[in-house]
């Protein structure tokens, strides 16, 4: 299993998928094959269908050039290893291709090829939760310090900088408002969330809150802000919200929340391991799913919770988004993206009380949940899985009077 590094990815939104990973493909190809005359790159299957709201052409014009580059849209295509593939080619004066490379991007912002060699070599020796707990028991060690074992303690300096960019997004969110960009002319509401929560108090103001900052996480991703995918852009939302609720409410310091972040990190890398965090690959149960299960582990470490706590609580964070479909309207990371992130960081909170009001023992487990999801993502027609051709993003989603 890779390094947390790669669930946690510092870019611009609106979509780690079908923008940041293109963006670094272009990038790659580019610096591959700088004398070539021009560029031609295909994009195929979810990628093709819902590129041009998540500005895919945009980030790979910006790597190749506008006058030197041609994207071409092949929706109806899709390539053998996943729904996100794409095609470099590098063309001399004449148009003749003179070298090419085909890409996937799989999420997170993780680009693999055809030989699907990944990015970044294995730091990891287990594979599943189950084996992780068992090694953490033998050993008397936490999740946080198992990641510190296999990552080396230079893992908390980059776990710094991941907080101080959550804490900014969130801070950029709360305070800016408007019309975000992309067509659907839909506004802002972290900044107004946030005053009214003001004017109140009790478990009202806490529920408020936590609204207010996942939707202004969601809402700088929407607007090609700079945050961290956790693990994707378009569930960029729930884990920093969680984070920053503890910190507000509970008082948390900085070395509790980055010991939070270490095993949240952990669980997105045990559901990108064994299934999938591409919403054009499993939808996005993929997705929001796997956020809300590294938040509710996240908060259940902070409350004090055994590793079988934090194991259970991520469990349900996965287990009660199964089946979630990844529908896009326009092709746009706002409807139903942001909401679903202000919701699932909610989530995050029952799924920490519930799981500390018994000793962490349950019928189903997380291994168990991350299987299954992926199980249903593949069976979910493409309609559903970041194509914009079913579910929400059929309906008109225009303001009405």
């Amino acid at each position: 299993m890779e390094s947390i590094r790669e669930i946690y990815k510092i870019g611009h939104g609106p979509s780690s998928s079908h923008t940041m990973g293109p963006r670094k493909a272009a990038d790659r190809f580019r610096l591959n094959h700088p004398d070539a005359a021009s560029y031609r790159v295909t994009l195929y299957g979810s990628l093709a269908a819902t590129g041009k709201g998540h500005l895919t052409d945009t980030a790979i014009l910006d790597e190749l050039g506008e006058d030197r580059c041609t994207i071409v849209w092949e929706s109806k295509t899709f390539l053998p290893i996943h729904p996100n593939g794409m095609k470099f080619e590098a063309l001399d004066h004449n148009e003749n291709p003179t070298a090419e490379w085909v890409a996937y991007s799989i999420g997170g912002g993780t680009i693999i090829d055809d030989a699907t060699v990944r990015e970044t070599k294995e730091v990891y020796p287990h594979q599943t939760m189950t084996e992780i707990l068992e090694y953490c028991h033998l050993n008397g060690m936490k999740l946080w310090q198992y990641v510190e074992q296999m990552e080396g303690p230079e893992i908390w300096d980059f776990l710094d900088e991941i907080w101080e960019v959550m804490q900014d997004s969130i801070r950029r969110g709360l305070k800016d408002d408007g019309i975000l960009p992309g067509g659907l002319r839909l506004e802002r509401k972290s900044h107004n969330f946030k005053q009214q929560a003001d004017n109140y108090s009790g478990p009202f103001r806490k529920r408020i809150n936590i609204f207010a900052f996942a939707l202004a996480v969601s809402e700088e991703n929407a607007a090609g802000g700079k945050i961290v995918t956790a693990p994707t852009c378009g569930s960029s939302g729930v884990v920093p919200a969680v984070l920053y609720y503890f910190r507000k409410v509970y008082k948390k310091d900085k070395d509790a929340i980055l010991k939070a972040l270490a095993t949240a990190g952990l669980i997105g890398n045990l559901v990108k391991t064994n299934a999938s965090i591409s919403g054009a690959e499993v939808g996005c149960q993929g997705e929001i799913g796997t956020a809300c299960a590294m938040a509710s582990g996240a908060a259940t470490q902070m409350m004090g919770g055994t590793n079988y706590h934090i194991e259970y609580s991520a469990e349900m964070g996965l287990e009660h988004h199964l089946g979630l479909t990844c529908d896009p309207v326009a092709g746009l990371v706002q409807i139903p993206c942001i909401e679903r992130n202000a919701f699932a960081a909610q989530r995050a909170l029952a799924h920490n009380t519930f799981a500390m009001m018994g000793d962490g023992r349950h019928r189903i487990s997380f291994d168990e949940v991350v299987k299954t999801m992926y199980e249903t993502g593949v069976n979910l027609q493409s309609k559903y899985r970041e194509t914009s051709e079913g579910g929400l993003a059929l309906h008109d989603a225009m303001p009405r009077c």
